[in-house]
């Protein structure tokens, strides 16, 4: 954009800081500044820049160089960081170890399940899996299941910073590298004969779960499932009203952990497979970082599993986290990015050094763009508009620019934009990542302008007081709306 097309806010250009280029002159379109203004944030609570991907001079820029929580923006650094060092053809990789022999469908001993970090790992995926061992010839385990999750090895510090989980939050729910179903129950819930109300949780649980359906079939299509602990018994208990004519609708809670979770379920699946078990299903202790579990044959070398289950390739994954702002996914990307992962098992504090290297050797040191959990829940999680859009203008240019363009969610189409910026000249030409804590909005990717240019861009905005914060929305959708709009 030409300087005379937008104003020159004065006093708005600050020194640089040490390790950041110089700070760019303020641009803001008139309209946009009273729109700003109208909003009721102090004016320092935004955060603004859009540039052409190419280089060149940047079309918005307000306090570009000042640092802001990213939100779910921090997912872009996640994404682009993942593409480079994993690349888009990387996978999670679940294994399954047999401990003693396989004899006319027996296994003398125990089978060992070691979690590699698949935050997408569903119930269906495991028992299609297991399955498939009863297609290999197992059909009775004489031993115990052992479920392994060392591949993460993660203390409670680790999460200092990120939200603690519960049952009505399962957005909350913390890393783990034996996760089914994303450490949540999904209950459906739908119309059944003659209207009566009929649920279905995933995954099944069989007997370990007491299931109480209190849904009545008259009265509308609402329903809330809570978990209940009574007596030293614990119980689903689903309620509502739900009439013939409703649709099915997935209910979803936390009410345990991802260890407690897929040991409660694994059981269950394996019975549904029509496999056998003479033990019981148990975890393997966490012995440290030093002596995770490893199979190792009599010359003590490591065999390959016995089975494996793999994930949807990187490329898949990104579009799954970033279209819908997936928390899980990104904070297990984020551990996946730790020296060695998964020969080594993962700490945040390995994952987190490797990023900051990964940023610094891009010009972006920490204090320009840091992330901590990979997600966005954290507010640590911290850059200025700038230091994010540089980091997009290099990867447009790069080898991973569409792996990244189409995971995020497109303006007025789908994803966490489906329904903003409908109608106007932004619809379909915008690919943003959403940012929103309690005090902070964001968008971050990149604008196809009416006139052909394409846009990097970092729009955010921090205020302490939730409703103030929300009031910032329509405002970087109109910055949004008015890059769209120009020649």
């Amino acid at each position: 954009m030409a300087a005379t097309a937008a104003c020159l806010l004065p006093g708005a250009a600050r020194a640089a800081l040490p390790g950041r280029p110089a700070t760019v002159p303020t641009l803001l379109p008139p309209a946009l500044r009273e729109q700003l203004v109208a909003s009721g944030l102090a004016p320092e609570h935004y955060g603004l820049y859009a540039a052409p991907i190419t280089g060149g001079a940047p079309l918005l820029a307000w306090q570009a160089d000042q640092p802001f929580v990213l939100a779910s923006t921090a997912k872009l650094v996640t994404s682009i960081a993942a593409l480079d060092l994993l690349g888009p053809d990387f996978r999670w990789r679940t294994e399954a170890h047999l401990t003693g022999p396989l004899r006319d469908g027996r296994l003398l001993g125990d089978l060992v399940i070691v979690g590699g970090g698949d935050a997408t790992l569903s119930s269906v995926d495991v028992l299609a899996w297991m399955r498939r061992w009863r297609a290999a010839g197992l059909e009775e385990i004489l031993g115990d299941i052992v479920l392994d999750r060392s591949r993460f090895l993660l203390s409670d510090q680790d999460h200092a910073s990120t939200p603690t989980p519960a049952a009505e939050r399962p957005h909350h729910v913390r890393p783990d590298a034996l996760t089914l179903d994303g450490g949540t129950v999904q209950v459906s819930v739908q119309a059944g004969r003659r209207g009566q109300p009929r649920l279905e949780v995933t995954p099944p649980m069989g007997g370990a779960l007491r299931l109480v359906n209190a849904v009545t079939r008259q009265g509308g299509c609402s329903a809330v499932a809570q978990w209940r602990e009574r007596a030293g018994t614990e119980e689903l208990h689903v309620s509502g009203a739900w009439s013939a004519d409703c649709p099915a609708r997935p209910l979803q809670i936390a009410p345990l952990n991802p260890a407690e979770l897929s040991r409660r379920a694994v059981a269950e699946l394996w019975r549904q497979a029509g496999g056998r078990l003479q033990g019981r299903v148990r975890e393997l202790p966490q012995p440290g970082a030093s002596t995770p579990w490893r199979p190792a044959d009599p010359a003590g070398q490591a065999p390959p599993p016995w089975s494996e289950h793999r994930s949807a390739t990187l490329a898949e994954l990104l579009r799954g986290m970033n279209k819908v702002s997936h928390n899980l996914i990104a904070r297990h990307l984020m551990l996946s990015l730790a020296p060695e992962f998964p020969s080594r098992p993962a700490t945040l504090a390995g994952a987190q050094a490797r990023v900051r290297q990964w940023l610094a050797a891009r010009g972006l040191p920490a204090e320009r763009l840091a992330v901590d959990s990979g997600s966005g829940l954290s507010r640590a999680e911290r850059g200025s508009p700038r230091a994010l859009t540089d980091l997009l203008r290099l990867t447009a240019q790069g080898p991973h620019a569409r792996g990244l363009l189409t995971s995020l969610p497109v303006a007025g189409i789908d994803g966490t934009l489906e329904h903003r910026l409908h109608g106007g000249a932004a619809q379909g030409q915008a690919w943003l990542k959403t940012g929103t804590l309690l005090d902070a909005r964001a968008l971050a990717g990149y604008v196809r302008t009416r006139g052909g240019r394409q846009l990097a861009v970092a729009l955010l905005a921090n205020d302490p007081d939730p409703e103030a914060a929300a009031r910032a929305t329509p405002v970087l959708d109109a910055c949004v709306e008015w890059l769209a709009r120009h020649a």
